[in-house]
């Protein structure tokens, strides 16, 4: 005689045969199992279970149960089941607008690594910058792999088909950045702490004046948390004077072109034009300080995150180093924990450095 445990496990084998229920689907509560078995809690929490432990279902925490979106084979499947062996390679995605020896590069490498520790597959796919490119690829790996790890390209909107991910419980982390008021876990610098030490050691070295430049910040948070920064550092000093110049696009993934360089280096002229006493800039990142020193003739202070420098034959700047090591590391065990059920945080802070221009 089956126990009442088996007898739930039997009848939600018998729904996803059927295709009642189906990959993604929830799947009835302990409480609505309870009533609709006339058992107790406990046999329904133990027939949930037994269903995770054949891999056939997952639960979420604070959302419920849901069919695991890659089932098993049903055909020989019966009641009582056995746990599946615990399969300890996981197949990740990592999908960025785009890296390089500026920055990119050693996250990449960091992430690579860790997956090949653990024994897992990593796919690498590439959204030149492009939304609609990283909505395609989101929807495309959800399919065929067990989580993924997101760089979110720049843009005024959020990723659609990735919050539906977030808010479907796929396992997800964004490294570099974090969605604002989106329950996802998040790996990033303190962008805050970081560019408001920076502009800090610009005014205590005598720029009373000093300028924000970046691409449009809007839905971007790195950016949007960088210049938020900036403007603390003026407020923490009570003395000079900030300026922003937020409207440059042409370092943006997908977006350089011989045209939107020289419209931007005009913009940044004509801003140092109104703006004369102006003698260091702020920028968000190095392909732009290495921009606004070019426009600039060399002849004010240019400070940034993240300056490669002599590697990469340009010259090197007072900046933030960020630990792109680290990020990638944590990100992957933050997602290999949440594969494991494990509750994350949704903020994971790396360290940073404040590094002088070595000349």
């Amino acid at each position: 005689m089956a126990l009442l445990y088996e007898r739930i496990c039997a009848h939600v084998l018998e729904q996803l045969r059927r295709g009642a229920l189906r990959p993604g689907d929830r799947v009835p509560s302990e409480m609505e199992l309870a009533a609709q078995f006339a058992v107790s809690r406990i046999t329904s929490k133990r027939a949930l279970e037994v269903l995770r432990e054949a891999g056939l279902v997952e639960r979420v925490r604070g959302k419920g149960t849901f069919v695991v979106r890659r089932l098993p084979d049903l055909t020989d499947l019966t009641v009582p089941l056995r746990p599946t062996p615990r399969r300890e390679a996981r197949s990740i995605a990592l999908i960025v607008p785009d890296m390089s020896e500026a920055y990119g590069l050693d996250l990449l490498n960091a992430i690579e690594e860790r997956c090949a520790e653990y024994g897992a597959h990593l796919v690498v796919r590439r959204t030149h910058g492009r939304q609609t490119d990283e909505e395609k690829a989101v929807d495309s790996l959800v399919a065929t792999v067990d989580g993924l790890i997101v760089f979110p390209v720049h843009g005024d909107f959020y990723n659609a088909s990735l919050l539906r991910q977030v808010l479907d419980g796929f396992p997800v982390v964004v490294v570099d950045r974090h969605l604002s008021g989106i329950p996802v876990a998040a790996v990033h610098t303190d962008n805050v702490a970081a560019a408001r030490a920076l502009t800090t050691r610009l005014l205590d070295r005598g720029h009373e004046h000093v300028a924000f430049v970046s691409p449009p910040p809007v839905n971007t948070s790195s950016i949007e948390d960088r210049l938020e920064g900036f403007r603390a550092a003026f407020a923490d000093q009570k003395h000079g004077q900030p300026y922003e110049l937020t409207d440059l696009r042409s370092t943006l993934p997908g977006s350089t072109t011989t045209e939107s360089v020289r419209a931007d280096m005009d913009t940044i002229r004509a801003f140092r034009d109104q703006r004369p006493e102006v003698t260091a800039y702020f920028a968000c990142e190095y392909n732009l300080a290495r921009m606004v020193d070019r426009a600039l003739g060399g002849d004010r202070v240019v400070a940034c995150f993240d300056s490669p420098g002599d590697s990469i034959g340009g010259p090197p700047y007072l900046h933030v180093r960020q630990n792109q090591a680290e990020m990638g590391r944590r990100a992957v065990d933050l997602l290999l924990a949440q594969l494991r059920g494990e509750p994350v945080p949704n903020l994971s802070l790396v360290p940073f450095e404040l590094i002088d221009a070595q000349t």
